[in-house]
């Protein structure tokens, strides 16, 4: 996904919005998905395509920045103010109550726009303090000042509806739930497997969510026009009881678009794995979603995570210290597709191969042992 620098690289899509996915520095490839489960999208718009963030304006509230949020309402406060302040000294002026003092005046005390202004102000945010006061000589001052309580109820309330839907927001409560900073690749039962971690670091646990995963490759056409290829892969237990760190298991076994992948060709492959894991909240109810992505140099081959979780006396204790780190197992230095085809039935349905000979890797020979301990799902040791 290379490419020269300043150079604009775009995904083909079926829609007239392209997507743009940013400048690339040279020697260095743009990710699809960013770790914090971001996407390095820029939408281009069409001059006059702002009308769908008009029509869903209360969607549109929720997602923009905070204080963007606060300059929006304050200015709808502000204005609103000003605008029914000059209602009521268009009516003073009409009524003559400006320039005569003896006139019976429409509003108390509202002789020109600095009291008009205040008593906008007074009547909109419910203060009262009894200075200026509506009399019964304007109809027209009476239905203004009606419509202005009205217009004061409903802004009120998308305020407040704007501001707890966005504290609400299910991008908070994915925050606390993470997955590993690496993926691993090792032995279990035999087969080889690549994994990862996901854990929950709030104390009202998950107890349903499901677990997705995708290979994303994308390949350079002439004119820096890119296609994006998907490939799902399968998960061995998609539904996850959350309540202790959880190991999300694939393996790689034939139909795997990472079977004939071993570990130095893997390192010269240019793709994504994009994770993710969706649940309902149980607090809120909610759907939350939460997504990283390891590249090919996140994937440690030969490595597996270390045990977290210990039984004690009353409870059981997860240290969350190490959750991203891992120790090193005998695997072998081939893919699996080799893996699997080195291996030779023999008696006692015992598996004998040349695979498992020594090896060195770093300098220091290493044997192979393909009976080894595995790993819980759950990392608990008991």
């Amino acid at each position: 996904m290379s490419s020269e620098r300043g150079e604009q690289v775009v995904v083909d899509t079926c829609y007239t919005t392209v997507h743009t996915l940013g400048k690339q520095n040279e020697g260095r490839r743009l990710r699809y998905m960013q770790k914090d489960g971001r996407f390095p999208v820029v939408f281009q718009k069409a001059p006059g395509h702002w009308s769908p963030y008009f029509v869903d304006i209360f969607t549109t509230l929720v997602e923009i920045r905070w204080r963007v949020m606060f300059l929006i309402f304050s200015l709808s406060y502000i204005l609103s103010w000003i605008f029914y302040g000059l209602c009521y000294w268009l009516i003073a002026y009409i009524h003559g109550d400006v320039d005569d003092l003896d006139n019976a005046p429409c509003v108390e005390n509202v002789r020109g726009f600095t009291g008009a202004f205040m008593f906008s102000m007074e009547t909109q945010a419910t203060i009262g303090y009894g200075f200026r006061g509506m009399t019964e000589n304007c109809i027209v001052a009476i239905i203004v000042v009606t419509v202005q309580d009205v217009f004061s109820c409903l802004l009120d309330t998308i305020i407040i509806g704007i501001a707890v839907a966005k504290m609400a927001s299910a991008r908070k409560r994915a925050q606390t739930v993470g997955f590993s900073s690496c993926a691993v690749v090792n032995l279990r039962d035999g087969v080889m497997c690549l994994s990862w971690r996901l854990g929950d670091l709030r104390g009202n646990h998950i107890l349903d969510g499901v677990a997705r995963a995708m290979v994303v490759r994308y390949v350079k056409k002439p004119k820096g026009s890119i296609v994006m290829s998907y490939q799902d892969l399968d998960i061995q237990n998609r539904d996850i009881v959350l309540a202790t760190p959880a190991t999300i298991i694939h393996k790689l076994e034939p139909g795997s678009p990472l079977y004939n992948l071993g570990p130095d060709a893997l390192q010269e492959e240019d793709f994504e794995l994009v994770v993710s894991f969706t649940y309902t909240g149980d607090t809120t109810g909610m759907l939350h979603q939460k997504r990283t992505c390891y590249k090919p140099t996140d994937i440690r081959w030969s490595q597996r995570f270390q045990d977290m979780v210990k039984v004690g006396k009353k409870h059981y204790k997860v240290d969350f210290a190490r959750f991203n780190e891992t120790t090193w197992v005998p695997v072998p230095q081939v893919s699996a597709e080799e893996f699997n085809r080195g291996r030779r039935p023999a008696v006692g349905n015992q598996y004998h191969s040349p695979l498992f000979t020594s090896g060195k890797k770093n300098g220091h020979t290493h044997h192979v042992n393909r009976d080894i301990t595995e790993e819980v799902m759950h990392q608990t040791s008991l």
